[in-house]
């Protein structure tokens, strides 16, 4: 039975939140109604929610855009279907997604941002049908859990697809521990890298990244750029590999110090791949891509096309979700929006509803 109803929690203004209910949609042509069963909390909802950072739709809204659950209303072949719902869903009409681009499609709906007041913390949540990813067989795996599909995992496999990672790579990941870089350091070996390099402040989460991806790990605190090269060098220098050319670096934490040294580690026949999100300005001599024959390249989001693809992965154990998630009550998101924002996340937490 369809509720007549969405209940939610809605942020009416930057830094509140309020648990409400919102009349339950007439369904358009196209669309699925989506029975949410999870919805994870990624660092884009703490920059709306504490930053400030602007949503298309502006609030009262329903954050949270990696989502995961089970059609109960829609095109009849989808009901019943278990699915993860993309976190960028584009128009599939317009030259950039005619083109292959459909990941940056101009008029995307996003829930959480663009998709009028719809998102993820939520019981329920109206989406256009055609890009859903339908999960199929998923063994032991907590549906809930492949709600990190949706960004944490699909974005760091369409950087790696940006920057044409393949067997034999060699990747360094700046932020390799985070909700975002610990998956991108695993998507980097699952799609063949022969050695990743991970950087990142926290010791703790670096020595677990080493049974996760990780060859060598580096923390740069207190350390100087020279230092982290120097480390890195001599790692390449025991196992016999280059370490001045050919490197393929993803920095995923979006800081600007994160964002130096990843300028300053890229050398010849480079590439770099922009992953995070920032606000702050870097400067960089351009003229140095050119001397170095190197790449920069920015990445938004993951095609929905490509979502089957990163299922797999997850699913056939070359991306590991169990120990990098948790999932928490929905009526708890006060309190774990609060230990984001502060750092205090240990794991990517997944919200669960449980409206009364």
């Amino acid at each position: 039975m369809i509720p007549n109803h969405i209940d939610c929690w809605q942020m009416t203004e930057p830094g509140k939140l309020v648990q409400t209910t919102i009349p339950m949609p007439q369904l358009q042509a196209g669309e699925a109604l989506v029975e949410i069963k999870g919805c994870g909390v990624c660092h884009t909802d703490i920059s709306y929610f504490y930053m400030g950072v602007p949503t298309e739709h502006k609030p009262p809204l329903t954050l949270g855009h990696e989502i995961s659950g089970v059609v109960v209303a829609g095109p009849s072949e989808l009901i019943g279907k278990e699915v993860v719902v993309p976190a960028v869903m584009p128009c599939n009409n317009c030259e950039i997604c005619k083109s292959g681009r459909s990941n940056r499609c101009l008029s995307q709906k996003m829930p959480g941002n663009s998709l009028g007041i719809y998102g993820g913390f939520a019981s329920h949540i109206p989406v256009p049908a055609a890009d859903l990813c339908i999960v199929g067989e998923r063994g032991s795996m907590p549906l809930e859990h492949l709600s990190v599909v949706a960004d944490a995992v699909t974005t760091p496999y369409q950087a790696g697809v940006r920057g044409r990672i393949g067997p034999g790579d060699r990747v360094i990941v700046i932020g390799a521990a985070g909700g975002v870089g610990s998956f991108m350091t695993q998507v980097a070996k699952g799609m063949g890298a022969s050695t990743v390099i991970g950087i990142d402040l926290n010791d703790e989460k670096l020595k677990t990244m080493l049974g996760y991806g990780a060859d060598f790990t580096v923390n740069p605190r207190g350390k100087s750029t020279k230092e982290v090269k120097e480390a890195i060098k001599a790692y390449c220098k025991e196992v016999n590999i280059p370490s001045n050319y050919g490197w393929k670096i993803f920095e995923v934490t979006g800081a600007k110090a994160g964002q130096e040294l990843a300028l300053a580690l890229l050398s010849f026949v480079g590439t770099l791949v922009v992953v995070g999100y920032g606000t702050d300005e870097t400067s960089y001599m351009l003229s140095r891509l050119m001397a170095f024959d190197a790449e920069l390249i920015g990445t938004w989001g993951c095609p929905p096309q490509a979502y089957p693809k990163v299922l797999e992965m997850c699913l056939d154990g070359r991306i590991k979700l169990d120990a990098f998630v948790e999932t928490r009550p929905m009526s708890e998101i006060r309190e774990v929006f609060e230990a984001a924002h502060h750092g205090e996340l240990k794991k990517r937490v997944i919200l669960v509803p449980n409206f009364n």
